[in-house]
């Protein structure tokens, strides 16, 4: 499994179920990475897209405790255990953790792949990615040149979980 997230230098990703800043390029790397794939994700994130609808051209699952929960569109699951049932129908690889800060804590050690958007800036932010460069278990594999946004600098890292027998 996959994850991708957006993350600040001090591994903040949100305020108020709000993305920390809104960066084109960055929209545009999650689209071409997540299209035609699985997402997964909490309702607070399905509700912070436009109009809280599901992410067109891929299959949305939400995990939330909300019975009554009507995803629009997506795929509603109530538990880790049903979301785990629902995902053996995709391939691993297809599969893409996009968030919130829970999903991301319970979904974490069973990604082998995180696509991190890495911000040299600090935010002032109420929500938190795992410090992958704390974790002797994840290390980056691949790092795009230093891109721009307005005086904001970013990077695209690749992190993989190590094979460390």
């Amino acid at each position: 499994m996959n994850l991708i997230v957006n993350a600040d230098k001090n591994w903040g990703i949100g305020r108020e179920n709000q993305l920390l800043v809104h960066i084109p390029n960055d929209m545009k790397m999650f689209r071409q990475t997540t299209t035609g794939k699985v997402v997964v994700m909490g309702r607070k994130t399905l509700e912070s897209f436009p109009n809280g609808m599901p992410l067109p051209k891929r299959t949305n699952i939400v995990l939330t405790t909300d019975q009554d929960y009507d995803g629009r569109g997506a795929i509603v699951v109530h538990s880790e255990d049903e979301l785990f049932e629902e995902l053996k129908q995709y391939a691993d690889e297809d599969i893409f953790i996009i968030g919130g800060e829970s999903i991301y804590r319970m979904m974490l050690p069973y990604c082998d792949t995180a696509y991190v958007t890495r911000l040299d800036y600090a935010y002032d932010a109420d929500t938190y990615f795992p410090d992958l460069d704390a974790r002797k278990e994840w290390e980056i594999v691949k790092e795009s040149e230093e891109q721009t946004y307005f005086d904001l600098e970013y990077v695209f890292l690749k992190y993989q979980r190590r094979n460390d027998d």
